[in-house]
């Protein structure tokens, strides 16, 4: 998915969820928000026309985009909301939503109520958060080892030699 979404190293986040949201045709929105602590560190709505996903704006950059990339991993492998659980952090978004933010029902949840699909990062006690958990920690690892490359080989030959000795090629 990464190559086939041209996706450059170094890996920027918002940019990988601006191509992933136009290829799938379904914007993905990213919100920066004061969670609650304790609390999950983000969490991802299946809204009706695109796909919004929140993270904690007190953590480090480098953890924002873990965040960011666990929710995705929740979208990409298409695990089922967990509106039934009542918390804190949806009520306190969506007393207190970012400007333009509108809570449009999904299709297939919530009808007139007003709910709309979704996960949030709490814990790994459960299959879909081990798995969303290892989507992000792959995507960060390869764009770890693909940033690592503090020199780049001009000569096209010298490139191909290079990348099949080292095998750190992470999705390119």
């Amino acid at each position: 998915m990464l190559r086939d979404l041209d996706v450059p190293a170094p890996l920027n986040v918002h940019d990988l969820c601006r191509r992933l949201g136009e290829s799938r045709g379904r914007p993905i929105e990213l919100y920066e928000y004061p969670i609650e602590v304790p609390g999950p560190f983000g969490l991802w709505f299946n809204l009706r026309d695109r796909d919004a996903i929140f993270y904690q704006q007190e953590s480090v950059p480098w953890h924002q985009d873990h965040i960011v990339l666990h929710e995705l991993g929740h979208l990409l492998c298409e695990h089922p909301s967990d509106t039934g659980i009542v918390d804190s952090a949806t009520d306190a978004i969506r007393r207190n939503p970012p400007a333009g933010l509108k809570w449009d029902t999904t299709e297939d949840e919530g009808g007139d109520n007003g709910d709309v699909g979704r996960r949030r990062r709490t814990c790994y006690d459960d299959r879909y958060e081990r798995e969303a958990e290892l989507c992000a920690t792959i995507i960060q690892e390869w764009s770890s080892v693909l940033t690592a490359d503090p020199t780049p080989i001009s000569d096209p030959g010298e490139q191909r030699i290079s990348e099949s000795l080292t095998h750190h090629q992470g999705w390119r």
